[in-house]
């Protein structure tokens, strides 16, 4: 589905929660009944939602990919804010939120500019704009600080866990260019080095290969030119979504397979770096890449204890977001999960 066809809309097939009177068309919500608006910045795309003072969500959307990381040069900056504009138009066509939570990839710390624009953007006070690292959101979509360890795939990949007393520890998410193995981008990256090593050694031979057609076809062209335009022209969003198509060609290459499968592998290292870390917990799989194939998860499972226990979900981690901002304009939070760091610097999708 393209990513502006899920903008700014309520969610269908569910009924509205009494307390979700929200009158979406206009922009003179009151305080108390103004919705906590949730970001999720990830590298293919930045979701959001906006949640009710009862928390539930009523609705969402999204918009390009970003990373806290691009603002270390102009032309970065000048995209994230425009794709913050857009956010912003989406959501103040349906209310103004009372408050804002957004989880960024590449988030360090310094969150001064970007939290600036956000309130500008948005017409909400400085204060009402928090800021935290991603993967500390997408964990306590999925748990409660100190329950278990959260595995995330998407276009990079990282290993976390927030303990009971709210600090953040991880394992992986060190950047594409570094690691980040089993996540979309490092997929994309085996294939096309795959492909191309086998060109070297028997040119032509792409075409005996379902991996490889599927991998030219979506990159537009079977020469090295346009494979290098793909890898050396594109953001690691862009990249990273080539992924798709080796998981398109599972069922009829054997190296899509043992690429996915590998993928799993290297998702299972990261959780037993925890494990062997901070003792055994319940583990949670999440994350676009690791829903590419079912081949991922269960190898990651073969590659696991049998007494490890694995459960894959689909994160929301702007669901959570939203309710963390509804939550800190009724009451400050005052629990671990709102004192907690957020973490170092990665890249994730």
């Amino acid at each position: 589905m393209a990513l502006h066809s899920l903008a700014a809309r309520p969610i269908p097939g569910r009924r509205r929660h009494p307390q979700e009177r929200l009158a979406i068309d206009t922009l003179s919500t009151p305080p108390d009944s103004a919705p906590g608006l949730g970001i999720d910045a990830g590298g293919s795309r930045t979701r959001w939602a906006l949640a009710s003072a009862a928390g539930h969500i009523m609705a969402e959307g999204n918009v390009d990919g970003l990373s806290a990381l691009q603002l270390a040069t102009p032309a970065g900056r000048d995209a994230v804010r425009a794709i913050f504009a857009t956010l912003a138009g989406q959501v103040r066509a349906l209310a103004r939120p009372a408050a804002v939570c957004a989880g960024l990839t590449g988030f360090g710390g310094d969150g001064a500019q970007l939290a600036a624009w956000l309130a500008e953007l948005l017409a909400v006070p400085a204060p009402a704009v928090q800021l935290r690292n991603d993967i500390e959101i997408a964990y306590l979509d999925s748990f409660q600080p100190g329950q278990g360890y959260l595995v995330y795939a998407g276009t990079g990949s990282i290993a976390a866990w927030i303990d009971a007393a709210g600090a953040f520890h991880r394992a992986g998410g060190r950047g594409v260019t570094l690691d980040d193995g089993g996540g979309g981008f490092w997929i994309a990256r085996e294939a096309m080095r795959h492909i191309w090593r086998r060109e070297d050694e028997a040119p032509g031979a792409w075409r005996d290969s379902a991996l490889a057609r599927a991998v030219f076809a979506h990159v537009g062209g079977s020469d090295w030119d346009a494979s290098r335009q793909f890898i050396y022209g594109q953001d690691r969003g862009a990249i990273g979504k080539l992924a798709l198509a080796v998981a398109a060609s599972a069922a009829d290459d054997a190296q899509s397979r043992q690429i996915l499968e590998q993928a799993g592998v290297e998702l299972a290292r990261l959780a037993l770096a925890l494990v062997s870390r901070y003792g055994a917990r319940p583990i949670v799989l999440a994350g676009r890449a690791a829903q590419l194939h079912p081949l991922i998860a269960v190898s990651m499972r073969a590659a696991l204890p049998p007494e490890l226990f694995l459960r894959q979900a689909v994160a929301q981690p702007h669901h959570a977001a939203a309710r963390i901002a509804i939550h800190s304009s009724l009451t400050p939070f005052s629990g671990p999960a709102a004192s907690a760091p957020p973490g170092p610097p990665r890249d994730r999708p």
